[in-house]
């Protein structure tokens, strides 16, 4: 069933006791949590998803709460607990939330190795994958959050995992997370845009996340096939320029991007070759996000060849 079925007492309830097993693509996190902000957060950005009363088996474990002591009440603050252990310093109790979603991040990262994981976001259109790298500034949540608003389905905000075996993207489709300017920019932008609330005086600055359209969870079982790779930077008054890009610069900075990169060795680089041989690579400039989807559709719009080469 969707996690919306369930009443906010219901949800509250599972939450607190035994944990909700939560559907976020190819993993279910089993996660327990008091903090009020984080139950209802979960409630806004995840009502499309899929839960279950309960699963005999969780990729994660996860729980959110507040240290003992002094520190319930004077400056409280959030852990992040997996798996009973603490990987990350408390934080501020305003950043509960997104805590949640780097935390998962996190957990993604350091054990889903059957996945090549890079750090980028992933769209679709037309059973195609476009694959945006990008630091920090570079606008690729923003160019993300706004596009698959307009024709492109949300596959990853964050973490594109590439399959090992035929290297196709699997779909996580988490909330998107905005940054600073960005919030207003998408809220003014996409004005049917679920957002939640804001986490101010992160180490990211202010921090808000966007719901993951309905579209994006209903096909999240749909894979894609790698079709471009696009790295995005936004720069004031510029136009919407999409660049060629070398396959070979394509493949180096990819690598740089990959959190297990080194882990897979060989067939990590293989994987990668062969994904980036598959795909036009392209370097895009922009700073207007209607000009950005005009360039996005037309691409889109371009035949492509009819089957990748197997990885």
């Amino acid at each position: 069933m969707k996690l919306s079925a369930w009443s906010r007492d219901e949800l509250r309830a599972r939450l607190a006791s035994g944990g909700l097993c939560l559907n976020t693509g190819p993993f279910i996190s089993r996660i327990r949590t008091r903090i009020p902000a984080v139950v209802d957060g979960i409630a806004l950005l995840y009502a499309d998803n899929a839960v279950a009363p309960d699963a005999p088996f969780a990729d994660f474990h996860i729980a959110l709460s507040q240290p003992l002591g002094l520190r319930r009440w004077y400056k409280p603050q959030v852990l992040f607990d997996v798996d009973r252990a603490v990987p990350f310093k408390p934080l501020p109790l305003n950043q509960a939330l997104p805590l949640l979603e780097w935390g998962l991040n996190w957990c993604i990262g350091i054990y889903a190795h059957r996945f090549l994981i890079v750090h980028a976001a992933a769209l679709e259109k037309n059973g195609c994958a476009v694959i945006l790298p990008g630091p920090p500034g570079s606008g690729k949540s923003t160019l993300t959050a706004y596009l698959v608003h307009n024709g492109w389905r949300l596959l990853s905000d964050e973490l594109a995992l590439v399959s090992l075996q035929d290297g196709r993207i699997t779909p996580l489709a988490r909330p998107v997370s905005l940054k600073n300017q960005s919030i207003d920019i998408i809220a003014k932008a996409v004005p049917g845009a679920t957002i939640g609330p804001r986490a101010d005086d992160t180490a990211k600055g202010t921090v808000a996340l966007m719901k993951a359209p309905t579209d994006s969870q209903e096909r999240i079982a749909e894979t894609a096939r790698p079709a471009w790779v696009i790295f995005p930077r936004y720069t004031a008054g510029a136009e919407a320029v999409l660049e060629a890009r070398s396959k070979a610069d394509t493949l180096i900075e990819l690598g740089r991007n990959a959190f297990n990169y080194s882990i897979h060795g060989r067939r990590g680089f293989e994987v990668l070759a062969r994904l980036v041989e598959g795909c036009s690579c392209h370097t895009f400039t922009y700073s207007n996000l209607q000009d950005a989807q005009s360039v996005f559709a037309a691409l889109a719009a371009q035949p492509r060849p009819a089957k990748q080469a197997s990885a």
